[in-house]
């Protein structure tokens, strides 16, 4: 193993990691379990296989499931119970729980074993905005989060407000992991002449149909859209009905490699949020420091996280919750933003990104979790 610590102590070294998703495009799950690998622990992932999965090949063992129901409170029950199943025989002395969707099974498995639980929740979860305004779905994750996360043995989460979340509504003590990308080069690649690229999950409240809208107010643009969600076929069905369509590319769900090749051409990156819920409030999505490494200034909402960053290292501009709605002026500020880094001298955006890059680096984040997942040992 390549951690001397595991060698020399009777530290327990098998972990399963469990997730509801099918593995392809989770990041934070696949650096956290090549972490966990490289430290010596032997990792197990779970998840699920849909019809449409793609192959994974990792470098530590991956199961996925498959389940009868894939939505709402039919698939969590199905899943948890399939899980719960499976680790009441696994080989395996800790059970890592990514987010409240996977914790109930988790934690039910490390009590009745006597195994130990570390829990990682990657946002608010019971905030979500498809739970906020249904107050009796949102209760039942809260009681889940009460009744299991005070009794995990280590709890992570993605950035300090959501710790902060954590801590007043339960009192529990979070270490923040942010969810920052690896230390690679970036792919070399020509800036396409206005390129606008959003990565990440189509869902409801990120913005996309608004990005969508201002392509009108800028002829000189296209826009590429790198993601899959609940919303991609409605907005694909919406842009194919728009005088501007052929200016709008929907690429779907992207490998990681592949993705970072698609931005790495891009002249600017959105990150453009509603404010549906705490969630979203205080999320820092993973694409602003895949913008950062792809050298992308990003155009993104003015929430506490996001503005932590893109502040501090200058690496790109904020806008209001208004601004999103309102095609001409989201047009406005995407085509004063391109303007401003386009006379940009290169040195000065090179400083920005390389200052942003230093400080969401994988790297250190690793360390952190590390000293944490150990520490429960």
């Amino acid at each position: 193993m390549s951690d001397s610590r595991l060698q020399t102590t009777d530290c327990p070294r098998r972990v399963v990691v469990a997730v509801t998703n099918d593995l392809v495009t989770d990041q934070r799950v696949h650096r956290t379990c090549c972490a966990l690998t490289e430290a010596g622990y032997e990792v197990t992932l779970v998840g699920r296989r849909l019809p449409e999965s793609a192959p994974v090949r990792r470098q530590y063992r991956t199961v996925r499931m498959r389940l009868l129901f894939r939505k709402k409170m039919w698939f969590y029950a199905e899943y948890n119970l399939r899980l719960l199943l499976r680790l009441l025989f696994a080989k395996a002395d800790t059970f890592y729980a990514n987010d409240a969707d996977t914790l109930p099974a988790c934690a039910v498995a490390a009590r009745l074993r006597g195994k130990r639980l570390f829990a990682d929740a990657h946002e608010a979860f019971a905030e979500v905005p498809e739970l906020v305004g249904r107050p009796r779905v949102q209760r039942c994750w809260q009681a889940i989060e009460r009744r299991w996360l005070p009794k995990a043995d280590g709890r992570v989460t993605v950035c300090q407000s959501v710790a902060d979340y954590y801590s007043e509504r339960y009192g529990v003590k979070m270490t923040v992991v942010r969810n920052v990308p690896h230390r690679l080069p970036c792919p070399e690649a020509k800036r396409e002449q206005g390129l606008i690229v959003y990565q990440g999950a189509v869902n409801v409240g990120r913005c996309v149909d608004c990005a969508i809208d201002a392509m009108q107010y800028l002829p000189q643009c296209r826009l590429a859209i790198a993601g899959a969600g609940d919303e991609l076929e409605h907005l694909r069905q919406y842009a194919e009905t728009l005088p501007w369509k052929e200016r709008i590319d929907f690429f779907g769900r992207l490998e990681p490699e592949r993705l970072a090749g698609v931005t790495a051409t891009a002249q600017l990156g959105l990150c453009l949020l509603e404010n549906r819920g705490l969630n979203y409030y205080y999320s820092l999505p993973n694409r602003i420091g895949d913008y950062a490494w792809a050298g992308v200034p990003v155009l993104a909402s003015d929430f506490p996280e996001i503005r932590r960053v893109v502040e501090a290292h200058g690496i790109g501009h904020l806008v209001g919750e208004e601004v999103p709605h309102d095609a001409r002026k989201l047009a406005d500020a995407i085509s004063a933003t391109l303007q401003e880094w386009e006379a940009m001298p290169t040195e000065a955006r090179q400083r920005r990104f390389d200052s942003a890059r230093k400080d969401l680096d994988w790297e250190q984040e690793k360390n952190i979790l590390l000293g944490a997942f150990d520490a429960i040992f």
